[in-house]
């Protein structure tokens, strides 16, 4: 079928094709794919080793639990394994692609939510950041996390540490352009707010509408003036003693407990 028809839509199979692999997250090395592959709460599409890896225990036990689960076993050669771990140095010849049964985005998610709060990262860089902010965003109030693809932190074997196999439990919505799926949401009647150190108002002190949307920003810059523009309004943590700002997981766990 030509690329025409799959621009098009003409294909249902094509986009039902898509749909699945636009949640498919692929991780890599030993400790961590093995970790994934005996959480049975987590859905795994394929296992990938490299035909260069030496026999070993732990390659011999990952190939028992994929046979036990039914999980398809593809080998390739170094370098094919490689465009597919994207790491070559750290991927120690495996790789493993997850479904993310709840990796989404702002119009899927928006059909679905009629009322909703949710954090957005504005170049927020760290890995174990973003792990803890999902981690208090699934154990707290918050509907769902607005991740950009670039200029953040990338879903990896960190992240999912961090957030200790909560990013498995909640929603994260996928940003090609956070200022485009930002400005999306605001046309869907949601309130955008911008932390910030120099606000005047607490955070405790506004009311916050039905659609809600916290925007944290970068561990050493905060929020970008592009994404600030959008903002109905900033807020702020009061803080004690001097202090003048929180690490942007802390912030994250207060908002999610609001």
């Amino acid at each position: 079928m030509s690329s025409k028809k799959h621009k098009h839509g003409d294909s249902a199979a094509y986009l039902a094709k898509k749909a699945f692999y636009d949640k498919v997250l692929t991780i890599y090395g030993r400790n961590a794919v093995m970790e994934a592959l005996c959480d049975l709460s987590i859905t795994i599409h394929k296992l990938h080793l490299s035909r260069s890896n030496r026999a070993s225990v732990q390659l011999k036990e990952m190939l028992k639990i994929a046979s036990d689960r039914g999980i398809n076993v593809v080998y390739h050669d170094k370098n094919a394994l490689s465009r597919i771990s994207r790491n070559a140095k750290q991927d120690q010849g495996v790789a493993l692609d997850l479904v993310l049964e709840d990796y989404t985005d702002e119009v899927a998610f928006s059909a679905v939510h009629a009322r909703y709060r949710l954090i957005a990262l504005d170049g927020v860089q760290n890995p174990q950041n973003l792990g803890m902010i999902i981690r208090s965003c699934a154990a707290g109030y918050i509907d769902g996390v607005i991740l950009p693809v670039k200029n953040s932190a990338r879903i990896s074997p960190l992240v999912i540490k961090a957030s200790a196999g909560t990013l498995f439990k909640l929603p994260i919505i996928k940003s090609d352009d956070l200022f485009k799926t930002l400005s999306y949401f605001e046309r869907q009647d949601a309130a955008l707010y911008t932390l910030s150190s120099y606000a005047r108002k607490s955070y405790k002190e506004e009311k916050y509408p039905e659609k809600t949307i916290f925007i944290l920003g970068n561990e050493s810059e905060g929020v970008s003036r592009e994404i600030e523009s959008l903002s109905k309004e900033a807020i702020a943590i009061p803080m004690q003693r001097g202090v003048e700002s929180l690490n942007v997981a802390v912030t994250a766990s207060l908002l999610a407990f609001l």
